[in-house]
């Protein structure tokens, strides 16, 4: 099998960016779809009463095992989708000095290792949710700061694959722009976690809006990623 990977493919095949494109968007829909599957079902907001917390975990335990089975899939998506974006964009960056790639590349990475976290939050309130009040409290509190926290890793993946992408010609004006209205709106969320923890209210949209125009992005990044003329360091925009 060694010797089979390192001979030339002939004929058609599907270079490493566009892959790495359909990564984007299946790490796209798989957090979508998590988020379908949970929120509908009564998944607690960020900030939420113990009791319900407790209500929601002891009685849905089985809805968050399915929707936890799915993050590692997109744990591999999205550091694949971040690979591919270094690729199509490390060469000019070379040429120009800069390293904005790597900066994305490392938000993915960092968020991937933060949402880890919540995800095995979320299985343990599961497991311990129902007559153990004391330890909902601590372990739904750490939670929400890390979930909230995870915003300042969006923020620099959002803002360094956005700026490379621009630069290197990759992706369009207004994609670049939507990356980092909502690197700007996660990162607000991230810097006032405390506030956004303690008061629910209008502070918690930042993150859910930062959120939503991230999923958007990520679509957009895979499609153009799919577009990408291989035989070229990078696609011109049209």
């Amino acid at each position: 099998m060694i010797r089979q990977l390192r001979q030339p493919l002939h004929g058609p095949t599907m270079g490493f960016s566009r892959l790495s494109g359909f990564a984007a968007l299946g790490f796209a829909f798989l957090i979508v779809f998590a988020n379908v599957l949970q929120v509908p079902a009564g998944m607690p907001l960020t900030g939420a009463d113990v009791d319900e917390v407790d209500e929601f975990f002891s009685t849905k335990a089985d809805i968050v095992g399915v929707g936890s089975a799915f993050t590692p899939a997109a744990w591999a998506l999205a550091t694949l989708f971040g690979a591919g974006a270094v690729s199509a964009l490390w060469r000019s960056e070379r040429d120009r000095g800069e390293a904005w790639s790597l900066l994305g590349f490392a938000g993915l990475v960092l968020q991937n290792a933060a949402f880890a976290g919540v995800i095995a939050l979320r299985l343990a309130l599961a497991s311990t949710a129902g007559g153990h009040a004391d330890a909902t409290s601590g372990l739904w509190a750490f939670h929400d700061a890390l979930f909230t926290l995870n915003g300042a890793f969006l923020a620099l993946a959002l803002v360094g694959l956005s700026v490379g992408g621009l630069r290197g010609g990759l992706i369009r004006s207004w994609h670049g722009a939507l990356g980092l209205l909502s690197a700007a709106l996660l990162f607000g969320s991230a810097t006032l976690a405390p506030l956004v923890i303690d008061h629910a209210g209008p502070l918690g949209l930042l993150g859910l809006v930062g959120w939503l125009m991230w999923v958007v992005w990520l679509v957009a990044y895979g499609a153009a990623l799919i577009r990408r003329n291989p035989a070229s360091h990078s696609r011109v925009p049209g």
